[in-house]
């Protein structure tokens, strides 16, 4: 049970009612106060429609943090979004592999995209050596925005399990086909 109420457009001011136009518990929680909610939703609607990074790589760069953190939150809602964008049930499947060392048939890039990922959630940093290699195929604004979509969805987990926010139960349905260790 999530630490602070769900509001609904009728408990909130009619300016920042547009912040549930995405009808979530995140954003329901998140306009308890609404200028960080509008703060916090610019950041990501950017990550989402504006950036230049290739959307299937930002959204398994997305989906193996919510896969290293636990968060099933994050990772079911973005395994439903990133399948807009182009992840495959294979690449989901690939992602998991090489998450326990196993091999995958992933390219090269998608691979140390999804290293570099786990680098920043497990040791904060990625390594010269990660960084490197993807930087031999993107530019220095796609690495930009790569880097900061991983910081700032390892931020999102956090916010997820601080405020104990629920997953909603039509996302439930994603573990069924890829169960989370350690998640119920």
């Amino acid at each position: 049970m999530a630490r602070l109420p769900y509001l609904e457009p009728d408990q909130v001011a009619p300016e920042y009612r547009d912040m549930l136009k995405r009808n979530t518990n995140l954003h329901k929680l998140l306009v308890n106060s609404p200028d960080m909610a509008r703060a916090f939703s610019g950041l990501g609607g950017y990550i989402r429609f504006k950036s230049k990074l290739d959307t299937r790589l930002r959204e398994l760069a997305i989906l193996q943090v919510g896969w290293m953190e636990k968060s099933e939150y994050e990772f079911t809602h973005h395994v439903k979004i990133g399948k807009e964008f182009g992840v495959t049930d294979e690449d989901i499947k690939g992602l998991m592999a090489e998450t326990e060392g196993k091999p995958s048939h992933l390219e090269p890039l998608t691979k140390a995209v999804l290293r570099g990922a786990r680098e920043m959630v497990k040791d904060l940093a990625m390594s010269d050596a990660t960084f490197a290699e993807i930087k031999k195929d993107l530019s220095n604004e796609h690495m930009t925005d790569l880097v900061l979509t991983i910081a700032f969805y390892c931020a999102v987990v956090r916010v997820l399990a601080t405020m104990q926010i629920d997953n909603e139960p039509q996302y439930k349905e994603v573990l069924k086909q890829y169960p989370i260790p350690g998640v119920k």
